[in-house]
Formats: C-alpha cells, sequence, structure tokens
C-alpha cells in the first residue's frame, strides 16, 4: 500500500528497494537466531523440504572408489519424510546411507566415540531434527559440537562429519542459539512460527561449509556472468545469490519483518514462547494421564519418550490414541470426526514420520508392506487394519494457545469416552462454540486416582476467557464410563409398523420412501415415483454449490446447505429452489448448449466437466450464505466413471456417476434406523420427550431409498437387490462423517448420533449400503415406486457370527 517493490535483479528504485529490504530481513532472521552475516548466510527456498533437497544435491558427497569406502548420509530414524527423502538423492551417487536409531545415537554420546584417521578427507553428513514432529521429543542440541568435533559419531568410519539440524518444528515455539550450537545446515519453515507465509522456508549455511557446496543448475539471477552458445559460466559470490534460482518470492519475504516484529511485541520473545506452550503441554499431559474408567483402565495411550519434565527434552506436542474400556485402540479417523463436532482440529496419520511412527505404535516393515497391500496410503483414514493402528493423534500448541484451548480439548476427550455413569447423554455445543461439556458436568465426573503427579501451568497463562476451572490448575483426576450396553428394542408406533417395521418379523421388504438431493449437500426432493437414468435417480446430486474459488460447499463447511430446498418440475424442465426468507427462484434443468461455458471442478477427487448456471442464481445464494456462491452443474456430456467396477458389467465400459461421493444409490433399512433411535432416546434422563423423531434420524443419513427390512443391519448382508427389473449391487457399507450430526430441518449440529452409532457399531461409524446398477436397459423407461418389494441376495458364506447382534438368532431368508 505504501511502496513499490519490483524484481530485486535490476537497478531501478524500486528493484532496489526490494534488493535492500529483503537484505535487512536476512538480517532480522540471523539475529533471531543469535548470529550474523558473519556465521552465517540465508538462502532462501519454498520451505523446509526444498531447502533439505537443496543440501542433498549441493553436498560434496564423495562417490566410492578404489581407495575409500566413500562418503555417508547418516539420519535418525525419527526424522521427517523430507529429510529420509535425502537418501535417493545420495543414492545416486552410490553414497551409502545409513538410520540410526535414537538409541544408539545415545550410546555413542555415552561411550564418546572417537572418530579414526583425522586426517582423512572423506565428508559425511549427520542428520537429526532437533525437535521430533512426531511426538514432541527434543533431542540434545550438544550433539552438533560432539559430532562436529568427532568426539561422538553416529557411525564409526574415518572422515569429517557435517551436521544438519531440522529445525523446522522446534524453532516454532523455542529460541535457537547458533552462535553456541553451530550447525552447518538448519532448514525453516515461516510459516511453522507465525502462521504466515506459507511456500516460504530458508536454508541457514554456515559459511566454513559454504564454499565446499557444489551446484550445477543455474537460474535467473546467480550467473556473474555466462555464454549461451559455449559452457561458460561464473557464478556470483554470494552464498545466497549463488543458490536463489530465479526471482524469490520477495513480497512474502518482506512480509517476515513484520512478522517478527509482532511475535515479538506480542509475546515478548522466544524464551516466553517456549515457557507458556511448554506449560500448556505439561498441565495437559498430566490431564490425559490421570483420565481412567471405573475398571482402573487408561482413557488414552500416549506416545512419548519423556514425562513432561522439562522444555529441553519435551516439546509443546503429545501424540497419543485413545483407548475404550477395554483397552482396545479407537481409530485416528474416529477421533477425528468427533473432535470437527467440537470445533477441534487434530492433525492425524503418522505425520510424515514413519519411523517414529513404527517405533512408537510397534509397526514391523512387515506391516508397513502389509498395510500397503491392504490399501492404506500415508494421509488416509484407514485408521485400523487387523485391530493394530496405522497411526495416531497429535495436538500441539503455539504462542496464541491459551489455557481455555487445554481445557476444551480435555473436555472433549472426557466427552468422547464418557457418558456419565448414570447414562446422561453427551453435552450439545452450538456450531460456533468451542469445547464440550459444561463446567458442572465436568465437576460431576467420577474421580479416579492419578499414577503421575500433578502440574499446575504458569501463573500468567491467560485466564480471562470465562471458563470456571473444572479442570483446575491442579489438574483433578477424571472417572470415566464404558459405552452404555446396546438398547432393549421397545414396541413400535403404529406408523412404524404402517411402514412395514414388523418386529423381528418376516414381513416383505418394500421402499417406503424415495429421495433425491438435486442440488448436493442441500435439502432432500421426496417423491413417491420417480424415473432412473444412467447415473442414478435422474437429477440426484447434479448441482453443487461451490465458493468463490470453485471448491464444492458441503454441510461440513456450510450447515446452511440443508436449508435450501430444490424442487423439479420434469413437465415445464425447471428446478425451483426456496429458503426462509427468499424469494422462490427456478432454473432450467439443462443447459443450453450454445452460451454455456464449461469449466472444469472437482468432486471427491473426481475431475468433472460442469457450467455454471448464471448470476442470477449466484446473486440469490450469495445473498442467502451471507459470501460469495455459485452454482455449478454437471455437463450432461460428461462421463465421470465409478471407481468400483460392477459385477456383470460389459468388457470396456464402467458405470458413470452424478457429484455423488461414492456411489449411484444409498439405501437405509429402517429397523436399522429404529434401532439407533431407541438406543439414543434410552439416552434421554428426562424420556419426556422423543429426541430424534424417525422421520428426522432418516433424513440425517440422506439416503435415496429407504426400506422396510425385517431386522436391524441385514442390508449389509445383502450382495444385490431386485425392485421389479431393476438389479442393483450393494457394494458395501457408508462410512459415515460428521453431516449426520446436523438436524436436515434447522441445520443445528448435535454429537450425539455420531457418538452413539460409533459406540454401537464397535467403532466403525456404518450406516446403509452403497448400490449401483448392475445391468440397465433404457429402451423403456425405468422408474423407482414407493410400494415396490425389494428382494435381496445375500454374500456368500454369510454366517450367523458376522452379522449384528440383533439378527443372530432370526432366521436368514435369500
Amino acid at each position: 500500500m505504501e511502496n513499490v517493490y519490483g524484481n530485486p535483479h535490476s537497478q531501478n528504485i524500486s528493484s532496489k528497494l526490494t534488493h535492500d529490504t529483503v537484505e535487512h530481513v536476512r538480517y532480522r532472521i540471523l539475529e533471531h537466531f543469535h548470529t550474523s552475516t558473519e556465521d552465517y548466510s540465508v538462502i532462501f527456498t519454498a520451505g523446509s523440504t526444498a531447502a533439505l533437497k537443496l543440501v542433498a544435491e549441493a553436498f560434496p558427497w564423495v562417490s566410492p572408489g578404489p581407495e575409500s569406502n566413500g562418503s555417508r548420509f547418516c539420519y535418525l530414524t525419527d526424522s521427517h519424510t523430507s529429510v529420509v527423502g535425502m537418501r535417493k538423492v545420495t543414492t545416486a551417487m552410490n553414497v551409502t546411507s545409513i538410520a540410526v536409531r535414537p538409541e544408539d545415537v545415545c550410546a555413542a554420546e555415552t561411550r564418546g566415540t572417537a572418530a579414526s584417521d583425522p586426517d582423512c578427507q572423506l565428508l559425511h553428513l549427520f542428520c537429526y531434527p532437533a525437535q521430533s514432529n512426531f511426538s514432541g521429543t527434543r533431542y540434545p542440541l550438544s550433539w552438533i559440537g560432539e559430532v562436529k568435533a568427532g568426539r561422538m559419531c553416529p557411525v564409526s568410519v574415518p572422515g569429517k562429519w557435517f551436521v544438519l539440524l531440522d529445525a523446522a518444528s522446534y524453532v516454532s515455539t523455542s529460541p535457537l542459539d547458533l552462535s553456541v550450537h553451530q550447525a552447518d545446515f538448519v532448514p525453516l519453515s515461516f510459516y511453522k512460527i507465525f502462521g504466515f507465509p506459507t511456500g516460504l522456508g530458508a536454508l541457514l549455511v554456515n559459511n566454513r561449509v559454504a564454499p565446499l557446496l557444489r551446484k550445477t543448475y543455474f537460474g535467473g539471477g546467480t550467473a556473474a556472468a555466462y555464454l549461451a552458445g559455449e559452457d561458460f559460466y561464473i557464478p556470483r559470490q554470494s552464498v545466497a545469490e549463488r543458490f536463489e534460482d530465479g526471482t524469490i518470492s520477495f513480497l512474502d519475504v518482506i512480509a517476515l519483518k513484520h512478522g517478527f516484529d509482532a511475535l515479538e511485541r506480542l509475546t515478548g520473545g522466544m524464551e516466553n514462547i517456549k515457557q507458556h506452550t511448554f506449560t500448556l503441554a505439561q498441565y495437559t499431559y498430566t490431564a490425559l494421564c490421570a483420565l481412567r474408567y471405573p475398571n482402573g483402565a487408561p482413557a488414552v495411550r500416549i506416545y512419548s519418550d519423556s514425562e513432561f519434565s522439562s522444555p529441553e527434552v519435551q516439546g509443546p506436542v503429545i501424540n497419543f490414541n485413545v483407548l475404550d474400556h477395554s483397552g482396545n485402540i479407537i481409530g485416528y479417523s474416529q477421533v477425528d470426526k468427533m473432535a470437527s463436532l467440537y470445533n477441534i482440529h487434530v492433525r492425524t496419520g503418522c505425520f510424515c514420520n514413519t519411523g517414529a511412527c513404527q517405533r512408537h505404535l510397534g509397526i514391523s516393515d512387515e506391516m508397513v508392506r502389509k498395510h500397503l497391500e491392504a490399501g492404506h496410503v500415508c494421509g488416509d483414514d484407514v485408521d485400523l487394519i487387523d485391530g493394530h493402528p496405522t497411526g495416531s493423534v497429535r495436538i500441539s500448541f503455539g504462542y496464541m494457545s491459551t489455557l481455555e484451548d487445554a481445557q476444551a480439548f480435555l473436555r472433549f476427550i472426557i466427552a468422547m469416552q464418557l457418558h456419565q455413569c448414570d447414562g446422561q447423554p453427551l453435552p450439545q455445543t452450538t456450531p460456533g462454540e468451542v469445547g464440550a461439556p459444561s463446567e458442572s458436568e465436568a465437576q460431576d465426573a467420577v474421580p479416579a486416582t492419578m499414577d503421575r503427579c500433578s502440574s499446575s501451568p504458569r501463573k500468567d497463562a491467560p485466564t480471562d476467557s470465562g471458563v470456571s476451572n473444572d479442570l483446575p490448575t491442579t489438574v483433578a483426576a477424571v472417572g470415566l464410563c464404558p459405552p452404555l450396553p446396546m438398547a432393549t428394542r421397545t414396541q413400535q408406533t403404529p406408523s412404524e409398523k404402517a411402514a412395514g417395521v414388523l418386529d423381528g418379523g418376516l414381513g416383505p421388504r418394500v421402499i417406503t420412501n424415495l429421495y433425491l438431493y438435486p442440488i448436493k449437500s442441500c435439502a432432500a426432493f421426496e417423491v413417491t415415483k420417480w424415473p432412473i437414468g444412467s447415473q442414478g435417480l435422474l437429477y440426484d446430486r447434479s448441482w453443487m454449490v461451490v465458493n468463490h474459488n470453485g471448491v464444492c460447499l458441503s454441510q461440513k463447511q456450510e450447515p446452511r446447505l440443508c436449508l435450501i430446498q430444490p424442487f423439479i418440475d420434469l413437465q415445464q424442465k425447471i428446478m425451483v429452489i426456496k429458503a426462509k426468507g427468499m424469494e422462490p427462484i427456478a432454473v432450467p434443468l439443462e443447459e443450453n448448449g450454445e452460451r454455456t461455458q464449461i469449466c472444469q471442478s472437482k468432486v471427491c477427487a473426481d475431475r468433472v466437466n460442469t457450467y455454471n448456471c448464471g448470476e442470477k442464481i449466484s446473486s440469490w445464494l450469495s445473498r442467502f450464505f451471507g459470501h460469495p456462491c455459485q452454482l455449478l452443474k454437471q455437463s450432461s456430456n460428461f462421463q465421470r466413471s465409478a471407481k468400483k467396477r460392477v459385477k456383470d458389467q460389459s468388457a470396456g465400459s464402467t458405470a458413470t456417476l452424478s457429484l455423488v461421493n461414492e456411489a449411484q444409490y444409498l439405501l437405509i433399512n429402517r429397523p436399522s434406523v429404529l434401532e439407533l433411535q431407541q438406543q439414543l432416546n434410552a439416552s434421554d434422563a428426562n424420556g419426556k420427550e422423543e429426541l430424534f423423531p424417525m422421520k428426522e434420524l432418516i433424513s440425517r443419513f440422506r439416503a435415496n431409498i429407504i426400506t422396510s427390512g425385517t431386522s436391524p443391519f441385514e442390508e449389509e448382508t445383502w450382495d444385490e437387490i431386485s425392485v421389479g427389473s431393476l438389479r442393483f449391487q450393494v457394494l458395501g457399507p457408508c462410512h459415515r462423517c460428521q453431516m449426520i450430526c446436523i438436524n436436515q430441518q434447522t441445520g443445528q449440529r448435535n454429537q450425539n448420533v455420531f457418538q452413539k452409532l460409533s459406540e454401537s457399531r464397535a467403532r466403525k461409524v456404518n450406516f446403509g449400503v452403497y448400490l449401483m446398477h448392475t445391468s440397465l436397459d433404457f429402451s423403456s423407461p425405468a422408474f423407482l415406486s414407493v410400494g415396490s418389494q425389494v428382494l435381496p441376495v445375500l454374500k456368500e458364506n454369510t454366517e450367523h457370527h458376522e452379522l449384528p447382534a440383533s439378527t443372530k438368532h432370526q432366521d436368514v431368508i435369500s
């Protein structure tokens, strides 16, 4: 707003201003780490990963030869993926890579192993993190000097060792004094310190090492001179200018100065941040260790190498898995979904640190390979395989974290695992509220013994948040109750009997309701008879609402989508959209081919061709939501192929999808809903009103086909179903997310539905099954109708012990 900045590779006024400002930022960065340009150079990179890659490519590796075994690249097993990935560069040079366990390095430190033949010219590199990004363990900074001096060697080989200190996680909450701990290379990521700017990091290079670095490629701004027609190139003298290929992100670099200034102004410095964040982590750790079920079983399993005794050995990171009362691990995906209902965002998985994940979770190399064969890849939500966890949950504290945040998290853990012993339901929160149970509920929890000492947060920790110290500064132990047993079946209402829900009987299975959802994540349109298209019910999920960036919105981000009510008029070929406080608006069912401009969008990782439905409906949606939105429709001539192949499909053909998540249809069974309803209503202490009417509960699951089956969850034993001449393959269960907690009539959240479903379904949170056409003849119109009989075919080898508890002793009819 106040200056004009230009490309720094020029001599005009704006370019000179940019160059001088960037140089000042370099000084400011080095000042932050208690050093100067006399000892270190700052090379700006695209992040800490790019900084690591730069070292791997520029380090003066010596390949093995007749006279030597070559260089060694050694790294701690508790290292980020980006460190481990450096070995691919060294492998290409025939340089040996060695992963060293933390305990082995500690043993070498104790022994004081010395390198042999100090005159040897071989150069080796040892990489280790100042702080584990998995567990928060802080490794001794003294290793830097010990390894460089030859008093300690990660591997006993002759030569000179250099040290790369991965400081990306550590410096976000702690001071690093490079005048004392003079690492040769220090990669950084600035967004981990400030939250902004992303995509900008730096490599701090010790000036004594810089002349050894080698570079092959040269980009704009790095050359003092070169010839286009001959192999002549002279690099610039400055280390930074030699390695910063092209134009750096100078506006983001300039922003760093303001980041450092704001950090200092808000906190008083990194030492204050270090003490503040550690105290919050220590407080939370102590409280988590205290949580016990009535049978004495712990509520969480914490993965740590320390007792959180000091910020010198432990950073403000807690890594854990939640346990049930029997000691079984609850998958991290389940915890993640529950946390989001309480407006708490956690990190889950292995956190790009497979080595630490294997060590702490007891995952062998063979298990990693088997997990991959089972379909698990890094970053997905496959959290348990054969009962063994594939990852964990991690929380971290930063300078902006407060005591209220820690207490809100603890209340969430308590609420997730404890229904009160007298059967009280989980406390509810409003969509904008952070935290979970009320203060009285935390106070009413059953006491239990603690096996670790309590700890108090700093006296000056923020406490003006309005949260009462029901999780006091001296941590009180809290007892946990196991999940309630499955509710017994109660007598049905006449309306349910009329719908064909015969309690344990063997009445006919029929379609009781049909719903389509023309606009993805918006309200249902109920019909009694509806035509079938190639992608499912005609016009089901054909439209979607996107934000100003073109990203598809769902009720997870915008719960009010359920208040948008579409109606389709096939005769007039329009869709009328209504919402409270808004005038109805009509949208054509099909595009005008002459004027339509096709754009590309993304749905569930699939590319889809769509077109914009116009400015009029965009303005209507934007007014309703209070922020810019657009309505897009899938192009009628675009074929989105299903990922799962359907049986009896002709060779070379694949089923097609609309804007649905996984399959053409979703089916739920009324007895399954009824069982869940009874469990939910049994949790109501008052017992005066039906908290979840059947129709309202059905609407939460957003199914297309509602059937009246004979027993709860029998649909999960089906392989196929027939409705008249139509045949459908059952693809498998629908894995539910947080959207089932949203009341489709009001847009309000209630965590009980997800919680109760999780408890009753052995933490799977499956409800309903996906269907796909097996074969469809379009020579004559096809319809689905309410009242049509549903004929299922059971899966092969279905045995009684595989069925849900409520169906074990009933006859299975194919």
